[in-house]
């Protein structure tokens, strides 16, 4: 395959929505490489998998997923044989039998980290003073403010479900660890980034990089797709 031939499908994670996407988009259609974003319902793990695999089912030729946080899990369960590599942005990469939340919670969380919970619906929601301490620290005021305002939740469903045999054992991927992560420890991702035998990049940033940091993320996604186009 070629760059052109090729798709970058971004899967955002939980507490994001696609706009968290917006500035890699920009840069990567900027470069030539087609980019497109979907919506997660994250209501169970299955059905965000069945949300990739509908974007997936709408594009030409091959594809390279990348998935921030929650949805590493995402990106790995596909079967699609239209994905030729993975990205992870500060992922969660859960082995098989274990679940995300299992791998979330391995090392433990520094004193930044928010409390999660269910709330009265069965539904997790990231509290709104978290965007400006722990979720995207390195983003500005306004952009802290949009963030919280547009959220996601997430439900327990969607980690705390065992996964199949993930993609990245017998696919190429690649990881971008975030070290002033207080959602996802550095030291949790460097596991999990090690684990799958990963190319790591590690930088000085946020959770949320893909706002606060586009251009590196955007450097990981290019090399992903020039060394899987041939």
């Amino acid at each position: 395959m070629n760059m052109k031939a090729t798709t970058v499908v971004l899967a955002h994670g939980a507490w994001a929505d696609e706009s968290s996407w917006g500035k890699v988009v920009q840069s990567l259609h900027s470069k030539g490489i087609k980019a497109v974003t979907f919506s997660l319902p994250m209501t169970t793990l299955a059905g965000d998998v069945a949300a990739l695999d509908q974007a997936l089912a709408s594009i030409d030729g091959s594809a390279v997923l990348v998935g921030h946080a929650y949805a590493g899990a995402v990106i790995g369960a596909t079967r699609s044989e239209k994905v030729k590599a993975l990205v992870y942005v500060a992922g969660l990469a859960p082995d098989e039998g274990e679940t995300v939340a299992e791998v979330f919670n391995r090392f433990g969380h520094d004193d930044k980290t928010p409390a999660l919970a269910p709330d009265e619906n069965g539904r997790i929601w990231l509290p709104t003073e978290a965007f400006e301490s722990a979720f995207a620290q390195h983003a500005t005021a306004q952009e802290q403010q949009d963030l919280a305002a547009a959220q996601r939740s997430i439900a327990p469903a969607c980690i705390t479900v065992p996964v199949d045999a993930p993609l990245w054992k017998t696919l190429p991927s690649w990881y971008l660890v975030a070290q002033h992560d207080h959602m996802i420890p550095e030291r949790t991702q460097r596991f999990m980034a090690e684990r799958m035998h990963a190319q790591i990049s590690a930088f000085p940033v946020d959770h949320l990089p893909p706002v606060t940091a586009p251009s590196l993320v955007v450097d990981v996604i290019v090399d992903a797709v020039r060394q899987t186009s041939g």
